[in-house]
């Protein structure tokens, strides 16, 4: 059973066999994968749900995940088990969860009434969530930002771009009627939801968010939690449509303070062309003109003329 398992080196040549003690993995840096695979399961599960006609399963599925995937994360970050296997790993279970599954449930709910149309949409949906993963990990690899752009995502995150794309799905189990023209409402918000995932709006990053806070605020933040939880489980659709007008509407807010931080780091005022997300431009080093090589036999010949002057002259 050991030898099926056998650990793998992708920089080792093949054809090479090396006789390596069993190497030894901590829990810790387990832990973090385990809660991805259950994010993982959640989005398959909710593609399931959605294929079933039971929407409302299907969401409750893609929010499990989103929370999973923000608790991945943080835990790995904590226990200081951060991996190249588990940045990938969480790559693909969020492609899967809020990639696959809202663009199946999207078009299993309304968007299947416009037929070859809707599937597009949908199919345009996973790719831009796609493409914005690919383009966050490639940024993993890339030259290192300034530390002030660590508070902003380049685009709408994945996990953020899955839950606002349902707002026609929350609208409708409040009581909007159900129809061909909601179909298209729906297309149309999805096709600039799929592209605010792919461009370069900054939005606002929460990952700094609870790190330090202040101790005459716990209880108060202990209260809002348990307020919120009550009434998301008590009214699950309106919570959900306001907390997505809250959010679309915060994205102008965003980009202007990202502008307003860049103005103040580069001490540059805004442009009209400047673009919405324009990295820090380095300042360029002073010109400096080194001297050219020193010719020892020059200054010799130098000295040597200007003393045989004197005698020339007398």
């Amino acid at each position: 059973m050991a030898q099926l398992f056998t650990p793998f080196d992708p920089d080792e040549p093949s054809g090479r066999t090396v006789r390596r003690p069993r190497p030894q993995v901590s829990v810790r840096m387990l832990l973090p994968n385990m809660v991805t695979l259950l994010a993982l399961c959640s989005g398959l599960t909710a593609i399931r749900m959605a294929v079933e006609g039971r929407f409302e399963w299907a969401i409750y599925g893609i929010l499990a995940s989103a929370v999973l995937d923000g608790i991945d994360g943080r835990i790995a970050r904590l226990l200081r088990s951060t991996s190249r296997f588990g940045a990938q790993l969480d790559s693909l279970a969020d492609f899967v969860s809020f990639g696959v599954a809202p663009a199946i449930l999207l078009f299993a709910w309304s968007l299947s009434d416009l037929g070859s149309a809707g599937w597009v949409v949908g199919m345009v949906f996973a790719i831009c969530a796609a493409l914005r993963l690919a383009r966050f990990n490639s940024a993993l690899d890339g030259p290192a930002k300034p530390a002030w752009q660590g508070a902003y995502f380049v685009g709408v995150p994945a996990p953020a771009g899955a839950v606002i794309a349902m707002l026609p799905i929350y609208v409708e189990f409040i009581g909007a009627p159900h129809g061909f023209f909601t179909a298209w409402v729906a297309l149309a918000y999805t096709v600039l939801v799929a592209f605010l995932m792919v461009s370069r709006v900054p939005t606002f990053s929460g990952k700094h968010i609870g790190q330090r806070i202040p101790r005459d605020l716990v209880l108060p933040i202990f209260l809002a939690l348990v307020v919120f939880t009550a009434l998301l489980v008590s009214f699950p659709w309106w919570v959900l449509t306001v907390c997505t007008i809250i959010y679309l509407g915060v994205l102008p807010l965003s980009w202007r303070s990202f502008e307003a931080t860049r103005r103040t780091v580069t001490g540059e005022p805004l442009r009209a062309s400047d673009a919405p997300m324009r990295e820090v431009a380095e300042e360029p080093e002073p010109l400096r003109l080194e001297p050219p090589p020193r010719n020892r036999s020059g200054p010799r010949r130098e000295r040597s003329v200007r003393k045989s002057r004197p005698q020339n002259l007398q």
